[in-house]
């Protein structure tokens, strides 16, 4: 079973200096029938405009990841950590118990577009912490990197929930299949270019619930960058 949330259908926020779309519930826009995907609760695609940014905030019993597109995000937080996130790395933070920070863009001349996504945990109360590493989707195209999972097996992030979370840069004419294991679901997002997922076409920003199916067939008819979440149901 194949669920769209196509990309014109999602909410949206402008400040000026932000302008972010909403996969699912978030801030003050609110829709019943769009309020996360198993633990998957948060898809912003965010754009941030230079010298722009986020003032310190708290936040708690959430894992947060930001997956920069283009620019560079600059982090600071409570608990010592600071780091540019720029394409081809991906930064994890648990908010557990509390945490504190903030997140701006680190150009004064650019433009930064990243996804804020946050998973919820598979327990309240966890020390709060901080992971970011460098992944080789342009070195290594055409195939899908594991680049978050709950024991950080290959390399990847660790994330404190039984998610998967693979990223691929694929090139016009790519095809995958990913095995989706029969109590798992997964979400499709693409963040660039064009897939075609069941012979339906998806394009920048839109993304795909799926579940009950034990395969998923992904074709790329012109270049594409994906993510593809693969979770406990």
């Amino acid at each position: 079973m194949i669920a769209l949330r196509r990309a014109d259908e999602r909410g949206r926020a402008n400040f000026g200096w932000l302008d972010s779309r909403h996969s699912f519930s978030f801030g003050q826009y609110h829709d019943p029938a769009h309020m996360g995907f198993g633990p998957l609760r948060v898809i912003n695609e965010d754009r941030v405009a230079p010298g722009g940014g986020f003032p310190t905030h708290g936040h708690a019993d959430m894992e947060i990841l930001s997956y920069v597109l283009d620019g560079a995000l600059e982090h600071r937080d409570s608990i010592g950590s600071g780091a540019v996130i720029r394409p081809g790395e991906l930064q994890r933070m648990s908010a557990g118990t509390g945490i504190r920070h903030s997140e701006f863009n680190h150009s004064r001349q650019e433009p930064v577009h990243f996804l804020q996504i946050w998973i919820l945990p598979d327990r309240a109360g966890l020390k709060p912490g901080y992971e970011q590493k460098p992944f080789p989707l342009a070195d290594e195209p055409g195939r899908l990197h594991l680049i978050a999972a709950r024991d950080g097996r290959d390399g990847a992030v660790t994330l404190h929930q039984d998610v998967d979370l693979h990223a691929g840069r694929l090139r016009a004419g790519d095809a995958l299949t990913h095995r989706l294991a029969a109590d798992r679901i997964a979400w499709l997002q693409v963040a660039r270019g064009a897939v075609e997922l069941a012979g339906t076409e998806l394009r920048a920003g839109d993304g795909a619930a799926i579940s009950r199916t034990g395969e998923i067939g992904i074709s790329v008819p012109d270049g594409a960058e994906i993510l593809l979440f693969d979770m406990k149901t």
